[in-house]
Formats: C-alpha cells, sequence, structure tokens
C-alpha cells in the first residue's frame, strides 16, 4: 500500500455537527421561525378560548332577553293565577308561540312551587323543574349553562310578576349548546388560515430581519461576539480614564465606572440626552463637539477633567475624560510656595536691613531712636492682625488673608480691607468662601501689580444669612464682551505656566456660588479696573453662636505673615492675593 493511499485510509469523514448552527444568521432565523409559529399557533389558541366565552355568553344573554320579553307580555301572570297547568292551557299555548319566534330551544313557565306551566314537550307541563329555580322567584336574574330534561343549554331565569309587581312566578328560557358550538367549530377554518397567512408573513420578516442581521454582524458566530464584548467591559471598566460613548442624537449610550466617577452620574443617565443628564454648561458642550480641540479643559463641581472627543462613523462619538483636580490642586500649591519662597527671600533682605539699621542706631549712641524703630517693626505685625480679625471673625477667612498680607506687601500692592467690612463668625461652609475669596484676590493682585498706585481692595459683609464678597483691583479691568467669558473654563488671557492649564479659578468661583444658590459677576470699579461681586445667599447659620466674641482675635500665624516694616492704614489693612 503506498503512503497517500495509507494516508487516506486514515482520513476519517467528518461527521456532521448536530444543534444550532454557530451563525448569528442561521440562528437569528431559526429562531424567529420558531418565535413566528408559536405566537400562530398562541394567538390561536387564545382566540378560541375567549371566543368560545364570547359565544357562551352571547347565548345566556339572549336567552335571558327572551325570558324577559316572554315576562313582560301581560297575559302570561294573568293566565298563570287563574287557569291550571295543562298541555292545552292560553300559558303553554302564549309560550310555545313565543319559542317558535324566537327559536328557542324551550320556555318554561312556572309558578311558585316550580311546577311547569309551559314546556317544549307537552308532557312534561304539571311537572315540577329539574333545576334550582329559587334565585328567579326572589326576584334575581340568573344566566348560566347547565344539563336539563331537553340536555345541555344556555339558560336564562327571570321572575314572573303580577300588575301589582309581586312575583307569582318565574320563566326559565334555554338555547341549545350544540348550536353555540357548531359556531365554534365553523369559526375554526377561517381562523387557521388567517393564522397560517401570519405565519407565512412572519416567515418572509424573519428572513429579511436575519439577513440585515447578518450584515451588521459580519457574519459573525454568537460565540464570537460575546467574547468581543466580555474584552470590551473588562478594558471600559478597568482603565482609569472616564470613558462616554454617545449616539447620533447626543444621548449617553455608555458610562464606564470612572466616568459616573468624575460627572457624578449614575447609570441611569445612559439613554438620557447630553443636556438633561449633565445640564447645560462647559462641559455638556466639551462632549457635544460645540467646542473643538485637543485635551479641552474644563469643570464638573469640584474636578477639574481634562477631555477629548472621537467622532465615530454612525454619527455618534466617543469621549474620554482624565482627571486633573490633584494635578490643578498640586500646580497652585507650587505657585503658592513660590510666592512664600520669593516673599521668605524678601523678608531675609528685609530683617538684615532693620539689624543694619539697628546696630548704626546703636553705634550712633541714638538708643531711643533704636528703642522705637524696634518697637514700631514688632508692632507692625501685630497691628495688621489685630485690624483683619476685628472685621473677619471667621478663623480660616482671617488667616487666609493675614497670610496673604506678606505676599502682597512683598509685590508692591497695597491690599485692604473696606470700612463696610464685618463677617461674623457664623459661617455654614467657610472652605468655599475661602476658596473663592483666595482665587479672586490672587487674579486682583496679578492684575493690579505694575500698576500706578498698585492697590486691591476687600470686602465681605453680613446681611441675615446672606454673604456678599467684593474684590476690586487697580488693573487695567475687563471689557464689557469679555465680562462672562472670563468665568469659562479654560478661558484665560495669561500664558499658562507648564505644570498646570489656566482658566479654572474663577470658572471655580462661579460654580461654587451658584450651587449655593447665589451668583457671581464682573463690573468696572469706580476707579477703574475690575471689581468682582460674588453673592452667597446662605453662606451664615440663622443664629449667631451662643459664645459671645468678647473681642478680636488673632488669627493663627499671625504675627509670622504679616508683613514688617509697614505701618498699616487706618481704617483698612493689607491682605494677601488669593488664587
Amino acid at each position: 500500500m503506498t503512503p497517500s493511499a495509507s494516508g487516506s485510509a486514515r482520513r476519517r469523514p467528518r461527521r456532521p455537527r448536530l444543534g444550532l448552527p454557530r451563525k448569528v444568521f442561521s440562528q437569528v432565523l431559526l429562531m424567529q421561525l420558531g418565535i413566528a409559529a408559536g405566537v400562530a399557533v398562541l394567538a390561536t389558541g387564545l382566540f378560541l378560548a375567549p371566543l368560545g366565552k364570547e359565544m357562551d355568553d352571547q347565548a345566556m344573554r339572549r336567552a335571558l332577553a327572551i325570558a324577559e320579553a316572554t315576562a313582560a307580555a301581560p297575559r302570561i301572570a294573568e293566565d298563570l293565577q287563574r287557569t291550571e297547568p295543562t298541555a292545552a292551557g292560553p300559558v303553554q299555548e302564549e309560550a310555545e308561540r313565543i319559542r317558535t319566534a324566537t327559536g328557542a330551544e324551550y320556555i318554561v313557565v312556572m309558578d311558585r312551587r316550580g311546577v311547569r306551566w309551559s314546556h317544549a314537550n307537552p308532557r312534561q307541563v304539571g311537572r315540577v323543574v329539574s333545576t334550582d329555580p329559587s334565585d328567579a322567584l326572589a326576584g334575581r336574574d340568573v344566566m348560566e349553562i347547565d344539563d336539563g330534561t331537553l340536555g345541555r343549554s344556555a339558560r336564562g331565569k327571570v321572575p314572573l310578576r303580577d300588575e301589582d309587581g309581586a312575583i307569582v312566578g318565574a320563566v326559565s328560557v334555554g338555547i341549545e349548546y350544540d348550536s353555540v358550538r357548531a359556531r365554534l367549530l365553523n369559526a375554526i377554518p377561517g381562523l387557521f388560515a388567517y393564522a397560517g397567512g401570519a405565519l407565512a408573513v412572519g416567515a418572509l420578516a424573519a428572513y429579511l430581519i436575519s439577513r440585515r442581521v447578518q450584515k451588521q454582524t459580519r457574519d459573525l458566530a454568537f460565540s464570537d461576539i460575546s467574547a468581543l464584548l466580555a474584552e470590551r467591559e473588562a478594558m471600559l471598566h478597568g482603565i482609569r480614564e472616564g470613558v462616554v460613548a454617545l449616539d447620533r442624537h447626543g444621548r449617553i449610550r455608555l458610562l464606564n465606572d470612572e466616568a459616573e466617577r468624575l460627572l457624578g452620574l449614575d447609570g441611569e443617565a445612559v439613554g438620557k440626552p447630553l443636556d438633561e443628564a449633565l445640564g447645560a454648561g462647559r462641559t455638556t458642550d466639551v462632549l457635544a463637539g460645540s467646542v473643538t480641540g485637543t485635551d479641552l479643559v474644563t469643570v464638573r463641581g469640584r474636578r477639574v477633567l481634562i477631555a477629548n472627543r472621537m467622532p465615530t462613523h454612525d454619527g455618534g462619538a466617543v469621549a474620554t475624560l482624565r482627571d486633573r483636580t490633584e494635578l490643578e490642586q498640586l500646580g497652585r500649591e507650587l505657585d503658592s510656595t513660590r510666592g512664600l519662597i520669593d516673599a521668605l527671600r524678601a523678608k531675609d533682605h528685609e530683617h538684615a536691613n532693620h539689624l543694619h539699621t539697628l546696630l548704626g542706631l546703636l553705634e550712633l549712641e541714638m538708643y531711643e531712636d533704636a528703642v522705637e524703630f524696634v518697637g514700631e517693626a514688632a508692632g507692625a505685625q501685630r497691628v495688621t492682625a489685630e485690624q483683619i480679625t476685628e472685621k473677619i471673625h471667621d478663623p480660616l477667612l482671617a488667616a487666609l488673608l493675614v497670610g496673604k498680607a506678606t505676599v502682597a506687601s512683598e509685590r508692591g500692592v497695597t491690599l485692604r480691607l473696606c470700612e463696610g467690612t464685618l463677617l461674623p463668625d457664623r459661617l455654614v461652609g467657610p472652605q468655599d468662601l475661602v476658596t473663592i475669596a483666595g482665587n479672586l484676590v490672587d487674579n486682583a493682585l496679578d492684575a493690579a501689580t505694575g500698576s500706578t498706585r498698585a492697590q486691591v481692595e476687600v470686602e465681605v459683609r453680613a446681611d441675615g444669612c446672606e454673604a456678599v464678597l467684593r474684590v476690586r483691583d487697580s488693573g487695567p479691568g475687563v471689557p464689557p464682551e469679555q465680562r462672562e467669558l472670563i468665568f469659562t473654563e479654560g478661558w484665560s488671557t495669561k500664558e499658562s505656566p507648564a505644570h498646570r492649564g489656566r482658566g479654572i479659578g474663577l470658572a471655580l468661583v462661579r460654580r461654587l456660588a451658584e450651587r449655593q444658590g447665589g451668583s457671581a459677576r464682573v463690573d468696572e470699579a469706580a476707579d477703574g479696573g475690575a471689581e468682582f461681586t460674588v453673592v452667597l445667599p446662605q453662606a451664615l447659620r440663622d443664629e449667631a453662636p451662643r459664645t459671645k466674641i468678647g473681642g478680636p482675635r488673632e488669627a493663627p500665624g499671625a504675627a509670622e505673615a504679616a508683613p514688617t516694616g509697614h505701618a498699616a492704614p487706618d481704617r483698612t489693612e493689607a491682605i494677601e492675593e488669593s488664587r
């Protein structure tokens, strides 16, 4: 035997595999054909069941109507009372006339004892009825299907009353039940014909749908699709970037876990339009594609996000989100640290100058001048802190302003608290007000630095539960056409530093204000420059705390943070820039 022959002998023919085919097209076609056949059979059965009940109900109602018409005949009740029950009596004749005219199986007129005065079989006249007539004799109408002397029938029973309305007997009418069944059987062939037509249409529709499914699934098997979906779910929910998928109409069709966390949404947002799920704002505009570009900065709640959007071939889009909140905070802390380092360096130089001055006064034996100089230098810091805490009773905000005073002084900008400033220690959430004040003062210092008579004024006052914060600067101001743009995330006229982006601070200010039901706006200051106003309607508690503030308090670190060698103004005081 040759090698090829032996190889051929070893090969065994493949056996056909039993079970469902692997391709989606074939499985969908078979399932839809099965569903169409099942629906046709089920619909036929469900139609036949109520059809039989409907026909029974119609027969019972027809019998009841004939019984009521018979009982309404005036001669029936009179003849029942004045004659005897005989096969040739007037009651039997009238009942048979009505039965022949209506096609009923029987009409039985009975007295209160249940004795028949009429029947389709004359031999039954004078005998007691075979079924209980108590309901009809009690004045109630009866509809039923029951067996009697003539077999199974649909029955209707009504009371028979005389001219005075008293019940003198009852009328029972029967409709032959075989006629009802015959009507039902006659309807079945037509019903099957309709079911067969519906099945044929369903089979054609199943084939067309399966062909469309075949094209859309690229003739993949269900196992392949299942594996692809499992891999996609694992990838989407495993990555640490937020992923939002939109359809062509702008509705959300997919959110991974990180996107839900960053946007503050849940699974119920899927299927909703962006405007409904997120509300109006820059985040919605970025995800919807109204704002174009790469690495777009947006703010959602307290989070700073970087978004990128990629359109899909079906008209939808996929957007990715990265959380830059911590990086932005680190960048701002780095900016603050650099400012403090510059301030400390200037402090060191200033301290050296003070020592040299003091040494010169001592060498010149000007002891009184030396004492006065040391007292002035040491007291300036304490006076500044006392002036701030005199008007700002909240410790966090007072500490912020005292700490900012040092940086402002070293930058050559005069920062003052206005005369109307007065804030009691009743803040509900001081952190938000500290964040707002810090951002506004920072921007004001940037704008005022280098201007003539550089100064920044801060006013904080309370009106009941409402807190109003105003920050004015001597800078160039904000043009009217840009007074709304400056509150938009990512918008800034300044060059962004390498470690973080700009255009976040003022957007965060407005977001925090609006979250409390307040507002943030910018106008032109009376002496030029910009004036930012933030209103927080529910920033303070209704009642003052029980412990009464007896006098000014010294904020933490006030003695160290106040600028050295600068006399405090009479009614306003220096404070530091905020971010």
